[in-house]
């Protein structure tokens, strides 16, 4: 522990008073567990400096009680997210995420602060608007306290009307991401015009997102190459926000080396990075490098540790099943769903050590790479000064809202500099 540690139970007893959203209030009246606004883990990073919050995608429970535990072995806080699109081929989805970090958080005493996040809320079309006005205020009635706007596969002037669109059906106090600039790799990669577009249209009229995340390299799923995180592109579009008070949201962690994320820790304004893929791998117990990749055999296919994960026996079936719906490598993530009920009937030594895996590699990334250490008692120490579940808006509003008309939004998107890149169906 370091001098930030705040006392217990003096410390927390009040965070917990006063620090839970009215939404995880009403939901879990009785629980003991710290579940607050995505805004204070950011906050906790930005006082730490050059710390990055994992976000842990809970695509099976294994990930979310490892991830759990570690955070509470660092003294860390933690983000549990699920995208939108692994609600399709995940048991865990927006509406039930916040039930088992709620229920995993009272079993284990878990202490350390956690968000739980609604990473890529998807907006591929105008059609897409309407039913997201509803779905969005239902997943924070579920417990999601941070949420992700995701209109990146929109040209550049739809995005930031989808946002406008989006956020009153946001809380205030709820931690915000928004996203400019497509997932895909290589191809398409953000630019400094995108994303100054995008936060000054969205400053002009007082929404002050917490997090942008870029396409700046990376993929999401199996990365083949070393391309990855390209942290001078993301230090140029970071430094040109900074009138805005914008932290960086890394996504396609899983791919890049140890060395890259700290890179990214030390010369960026990122304080959030998601970790999906490597999770999965690790929990299932497959070989993985130091990317977080998993390591193929000879012949193309996954190492399965003996003894470590799944059982075999489970592990082979999982292949077979794999390869009579001729799965490729990197849609393995779409076994989840049909082998929840078979992953969660194993024998207890079997599940301890699926989670236990994963608790040491989160572990090991808190402290070694993302420098997130000791950053509990930050949060903490920022909702007893606030003395509230809502810190406020890291920013002012400083753009001129009658230059940021939907009819002035056409026409400034005209002289925007970027590169779309590739078509396709990129995953989120």
């Amino acid at each position: 522990m370091t001098e930030h540690s705040y006392k217990m139970p003096k410390d927390f007893e009040t965070a917990l008073n006063v620090g839970r959203p009215p939404n995880i209030a009403q939901l879990f009246p009785n629980s003991r567990a710290l579940i607050i606004s995505g805004k204070y883990i950011d906050r906790a990073m930005l006082a730490k400096g050059k710390a990055i919050a994992m976000a842990a995608n809970g695509r099976n429970i294994f990930v979310i009680r490892g991830a759990l535990a570690a955070a509470q072995r660092a003294n860390s806080v933690i983000i549990i997210e699920i995208a939108k699109s692994e609600g399709t081929y995940c048991a865990v989805n927006f509406w039930n995420i916040a039930r088992q970090v709620d229920a995993l958080c009272n079993e284990m005493g878990i202490t350390i602060p956690v968000a739980i996040h609604a990473d890529h809320y998807g907006i591929k079309s105008q059609d897409d608007i309407s039913q997201a006005t509803v779905e969005i205020p239902t997943a924070f009635e579920a417990g999601i306290t941070s949420i992700a706007v995701d209109a990146s596969h929109m040209p550049d002037d739809q995005n930031l009307m989808a946002n406008l669109a989006l956020v009153p059906f946001i809380p205030k106090w709820a931690g915000l991401e928004t996203e400019v600039g497509e997932i895909k790799g290589k191809s398409g990669l953000s630019t400094v015009d995108e994303a100054l577009f995008l936060i000054r249209g969205l400053n002009a009229h007082g929404i002050f997102p917490d997090w942008i995340a870029l396409n700046n390299g990376t993929t999401h799923g199996i990365e083949a190459s070393d391309q990855g995180i390209q942290v001078g592109l993301t230090q140029s579009i970071h430094e040109a926000l900074a009138p805005y008070c914008i932290s960086g949201a890394q996504h396609g962690t899983s791919g890049n080396s140890s060395d890259r994320l700290r890179e990214i820790a030390s010369l960026t304004r990122t304080t959030k990075a998601n970790v999906a893929t490597a999770l999965q791998m690790i929990s299932w117990g497959l070989e993985v490098n130091d990317y977080g990749n998993a390591i193929l055999a000879p012949d193309g296919t996954f190492i399965k540790i003996q003894g470590q994960g799944v059982t075999e026996e489970l592990w082979q079936e999982m292949v077979a099943y794999a390869d009579t719906k001729g799965l490729k490598k990197g849609d393995y993530k779409k076994l989840n769903l049909p082998f929840e009920s078979k992953l969660l009937a194993q024998p207890k030594a079997i599940r301890d050590r699926m989670s236990k895996r994963v608790e040491d590699f989160v572990y090991q990334m808190l402290m070694t790479v993302l420098n997130a250490a000791d950053t509990a008692p930050l949060a903490v120490e920022a909702i007893l000064a606030a003395n509230s579940y809502d810190p406020g808006p890291k920013a002012g509003r400083i753009e001129d809202p009658s230059d940021w008309t939907p009819e002035k939004i056409a026409v400034r998107v005209l002289s925007v500099e970027a590169d779309k890149g590739a078509k396709g169906n990129f995953d989120d």
